[in-house]
């Protein structure tokens, strides 16, 4: 589990978590094996809001799904009736590895459900799913746009698209350079550019 990018990984593939999924998991293996109680995860994953009870539990069973756990044998998530949940499986904090490895993925975008990695050179964004950054959405054209990392210079432009492409809401129809958490916009599709920065710690669990 990448705290940094989001991510949780079963070997070099994405397993999908949606975003309170991932806030409860980030929280169950911080506090770990310590029990957080349900007030203290509503206040967390819905602060001033109110949801209904049965919210957290939908949660704990996407997490149990998605990690392969099983509530009437738990290995990983443990239930605390009528209080709580806690992480009690083997977690090893690390911190990023200093090397020529760890440049290989410095910049992604941030999209609905999925986070989508950006390799050095040109990356094509668009509805064809030969592209790079493949976004299936009808109002995105099946070229629509290309971002460059060309070193430190990261840029954004649109390949003549039928409904455009605007970072911050300005138009990209030549080069647009990128900072990370500018948000793109690909015909409706609205994503966020990121930056990997040293120095955050990575969370790592064994799954399995």
């Amino acid at each position: 589990m990448d705290v940094s990018t989001r991510q949780l990984l079963r070997g070099a593939c994405d397993v999908h978590l949606s975003p309170k999924a991932f806030d409860l998991l980030t929280a169950l293996l911080e506090a770990r094996p310590r029990v957080l109680s349900k007030n203290d995860l509503h206040a967390r994953l819905w602060p001033d809001t109110f949801v209904s009870e049965a919210n957290l539990a939908v949660l704990v069973a996407e997490i149990r799904s998605a990690i392969g756990d099983d509530a009437k044998a738990p290995r990983f998530v443990r239930t605390v009736q009528r209080h709580g949940y806690a992480f009690h499986g083997d977690a090893t904090d690390v911190a990023p590895v200093d090397s020529a490895a760890s440049s290989i993925f410095k910049h992604w975008l941030l999209a609905p459900f999925r986070q989508i990695p950006l390799t050095p050179g040109e990356n094509v964004v668009g509805r064809d799913p030969s592209a790079q950054v493949w976004l299936d959405s009808a109002s995105v054209s099946r070229r629509h746009a290309r971002i460059i990392i060309e070193g430190e210079r990261v840029t954004v432009e649109d390949l003549r698209s039928k409904n455009g492409t605007q970072v911050h809401g300005r138009q990209a129809k030549a080069p647009v350079p990128l900072a990370d958490g500018d948000e793109i916009t690909f015909g409706s599709i609205t994503v966020t550019f990121r930056i990997w920065v040293a120095g955050e710690a990575t969370r790592t669990g064994s799954v399995g």
